[in-house]
């Protein structure tokens, strides 16, 4: 299984990628072995995730959620919790 996921990190920004062990890559991100954006940004907690069958299907709506304003995330975010 293949995941696109978004974090809060620390400083309240919101950070997103894809995985295909997304248990492992939040610890990997918490432990200072993720991304460059999160190093300086710990600790980080998982908000939202994403399933795919594929390793593109995730990466494509990693870039989509990319693409999207803050405003436009938050939404994504409040609709995961109704």
């Amino acid at each position: 299984m293949n995941y696109t996921y978004m974090v809060r990190c620390s400083d309240g920004s919101l950070y997103t990628g894809w995985t295909n062990n997304l248990e492992k890559r939040i610890h990997d991100h918490n432990m200072g072995r993720g991304a460059r954006y999160t190093k300086s940004r710990l600790p980080v907690t998982l908000l939202y995730y994403e399933t795919y069958e594929t390793k593109e299907e995730a990466m494509r709506r990693e870039y989509a959620i990319k693409q999207m304003t803050r405003a436009q995330k938050l939404a994504l975010l409040a609709e995961k919790v109704q």
